[in-house]
């Protein structure tokens, strides 16, 4: 289960990723890097999701071919089926911890690190004809009419490009790239260039012409991508107050309790009559789990915008869900011990 839904999102991530890579905005290698740690932050909320539908549709199967019946008579209740399940549950909700607490993290810091990287390093030499490109964090866009990848020409080429107070539009009948063998910088050679600077203030413009023009394309260094929270180590949003990071925070801690209520919750939610079948509650269980979800993300938003204090932060929409299990286990049971004797 884990692995068809990873497949999934995998397959979502890769048709974003993949179309920049086509568009000439993205090199492949670096699509396929970002696409494993998109992978990796996905497995965060996969592995529960997956534990959760496997208990459901498992415990169902039992339940439809009549085999939880044989084993009530024979004796084995809930409380017997609690502890496999919740062991196994308590084994993935480590798993989970490693991953919200640790690999979700480093997976969010390398991403913002490729992609700030992806835009600052934009090479020429992946320019699409007919298609605007903003290349150096802004620094330039970059139009060509039409492109010969084999000798790396291009013909009708339009460079915007900023100097301080002066904005510089440059056009060239055909432009040349090519690497310096020497020195390793990228070089764009622009032939019957036509220059446009213009002043922000508008008060003065001049027209320059060149039959040759060389622009030295110093790769520009790299722009870190600042604090995000959530490639912010454990540590660092332990330190915080701000509402933001400790809604981060709970949110990291919280990832392997929902592991274990989610497994508890879909033991009552399997339970069906005999040969109805064993995906008879998967749709139920599915709508469950979305409003949990929704829940969770409602409470998540109240604390980041200061709705809600630090405590109970987003931990009661978690005691929600409990309370939900609780319920579902032993209140037909303590109904039952309720109910008086017949006279």
């Amino acid at each position: 289960m884990a692995v068809l839904l990873l497949l999934i999102f995998v397959g979502y991530s890769a048709a974003r990723y993949l179309a920049e890579a086509v568009q000439g905005t993205l090199a492949l290698s670096t699509a396929g890097i970002l696409i494993l740690l998109k992978a990796i932050i996905a497995l965060e909320v996969l592995l529960p999701i997956s534990l959760y539908l496997c208990v459901v549709i498992g415990l169902g199967r039992l339940y439809a071919d009549g085999e939880m019946t044989a084993l009530a008579a024979c004796g084995v209740g809930t409380a017997r089926l609690l502890r496999p399940i919740l062991a196994f549950a308590t084994v993935f909700a480590l798993a989970v911890a490693a991953l919200s607490l640790h690999a979700r993290p480093w997976a969010y810091d390398q991403s913002y690190w490729l992609e700030a990287r992806a835009k600052a390093e934009f090479e020429f030499s992946r320019v699409r004809p007919t298609t605007f490109y903003e290349a150096g964090e802004g620094q330039r866009v970059v139009f060509a009419q039409s492109v010969n990848r084999q000798d790396q020409r291009m013909r009708e080429v339009f460079v915007e490009s900023e100097h301080g107070d002066w904005v510089r539009v440059t056009f060239a009948e055909e432009a040349r790239y090519h690497i310096d063998p020497e020195t390793g910088e990228r070089v764009l050679v622009l032939l019957d260039a036509r220059i446009h600077e213009l002043e922000r203030t508008g008060t003065e413009d001049r027209i320059i012409k060149a039959k040759e023009l060389t622009l030295r394309l110093q790769p520009p260094e790299v722009t870190p991508p600042g604090y995000k929270r959530k490639a912010a180590s454990t540590p660092e949003l332990m330190a915080s107050d701000r509402p933001a990071d400790m809604a981060e925070l709970q949110w990291r801690f919280s990832t392997p309790v929902s592991t274990i209520l989610l497994a508890l919750l879909a033991i009552p939610l399997s339970r069906s009559a005999p040969r109805r079948g064993k995906y008879a509650k998967l749709l139920m269980a599915v709508v469950v789990y979305a409003i949990y979800y929704n829940v969770l993300g409602v409470a998540r938003t109240w604390l980041e915008q200061g709705f809600v204090a630090a405590w109970p932060g987003i931990w009661w929409a978690h005691g929600l869900l409990g309370l939900v299990v609780v319920t579902l286990l032993w209140g037909p049971r303590l109904s039952l011990r309720r109910r008086p004797l017949p006279a």
